[in-house]
């Protein structure tokens, strides 16, 4: 914001001229990013390891989309197609931002991961891909009628899910046997210990999906989570690790450059105190709430689940989904108005959990690290 507010003559950034461009260059952010998140998990997928990623799929999210489309509705006054966008936009959790909330990097032992950042990482893993369906209603939805539901629940829901999860599966299980057990040792890519080649799993793994009309944001992450799987403890996950979170981190501060810019020079003059309103509500009331009650009777503990609830962080994947739907639709609302919320609330997510991560999780750190020293496994035998 302040580079952006020198007389030095920068362009500015506008989200509105400039859709498609940065509708590529968010969704290039977003899936090198999926790719070191499902690289960084070291708990093997499951019923029961998984738990706590399964409530906030199944019942966090929708519930978060409903309660931003009802806070849109009923302060903004906005039409139904318009409220439902504004809820898929933000309810996605971002995988980019604030490492102090996400896993490090892989490490051999499965059960390193603590449940906070265990489950912040893989929601925001899976939540990304798990947006557009919502976002596909809210698209179709403006046009009136009922009509489409049978073919949305059909193929943007079911088919595309099912496609971008069986997609990742065999690409990531073709890549794995390439990486760590091709016969010749010239084709075993881990023996070259050369990172980029995660950038080839990315896009193949993304292009090929979305060319089978699958959702490629969950293929990447399934990737990646398959690719690990294939060689839990190898050396060579660390090598894709630190390339992906390198170019991950690149594309992360060039976008809140841009995001900075965006608000120097006017980006938020559509802003009402009702748009702000609902962004605030999502970030202090809507998220911290649906987040605890879908973890109820869960494996995290009170305070896991508190820390868990509180930091639905938003950011980079909710610019793009608004990029990519106003190049769908027309939702009856203007999209500076749309682009002024979003933005509000991203600059407001990134400044509210950028300033909390880091204290918050030592305090969390410390008193984990307490319980277990004074836990009676912990003492020494007598």
């Amino acid at each position: 914001m302040a580079l952006f507010a020198l007389p030095i003559g920068l362009p500015e950034p506008d989200p509105v001229a400039h859709r498609v461009a940065l509708e590529h260059i968010t969704e290039l952010c977003v899936v090198v990013s999926l790719m070191g998140a499902g690289l960084a998990i070291n708990r093997r997928a499951g019923m029961r390891a998984w738990s706590t990623t399964w409530r906030l799929l199944g019942l966090a999210m929708p519930l978060t989309v409903a309660g931003v489309a009802v806070a849109a509705a009923l302060l903004l006054g906005w039409p139904a197609g318009a409220a439902l966008l504004l809820g898929a936009v933000l309810a996605p959790t971002d995988p980019v931002l604030a490492s102090d909330v996400h896993v490090g990097e892989p490490v051999d032992a499965e059960n390193a991961d603590d449940e906070v950042r265990f489950a912040l990482t893989s929601e925001a893993g899976l939540n990304d891909g798990l947006a557009f369906p919502i976002v596909y209603a809210a698209a179709v939805a403006v046009a009136g009628g009922t009509g489409w539901l049978g073919e949305w629940a059909l193929m943007d829901v079911l088919y595309r899910t099912a496609a971008g999860i069986v997609s990742g599966l065999l690409i990531g299980w073709l890549l794995g046997r390439l990486f760590f057990r091709a016969p010749s040792s010239g084709l075993r890519l881990s023996e070259r210990r050369d990172g980029f080649v995660a950038l080839a799993a990315t896009f193949l793994s993304y292009g090929v999906t979305e060319l089978v009309h699958g959702y490629g944001f969950i293929a990447v992450f399934v990737t990646a989570c398959a690719i690990r799987r294939a060689e839990h403890g190898h050396g060579y996950n660390n090598v894709l690790h630190g390339f992906v979170e390198q170019i991950e981190r690149l594309f992360t501060a060039w976008l809140l450059l841009l995001l900075g810019g965006f608000v120097a020079v006017g980006g938020l003059s559509g802003l009402t105190w009702r748009g702000a309103a609902v962004a605030l509500l999502l970030l202090l009331v809507i998220r911290p709430l649906t987040g605890w009650l879908a973890q109820l009777r869960g494996p995290a503990g009170p305070r896991e689940r508190l820390v868990i609830s509180f930091f639905g962080i938003r950011g980079i994947g909710s610019l793009f989904y608004l990029t990519y739907a106003l190049g769908q639709a027309g939702f009856g609302v203007p999209a500076e108005e749309l682009w002024a919320v979003t933005g509000f609330t991203v600059v407001a997510s990134v400044v509210l959990h950028g300033l909390t991560a880091t204290p918050v999780m030592r305090r969390v750190d410390a008193l984990r690290d307490r319980a277990e020293t004074s836990s009676p496994a912990a003492q020494p035998a007598p």
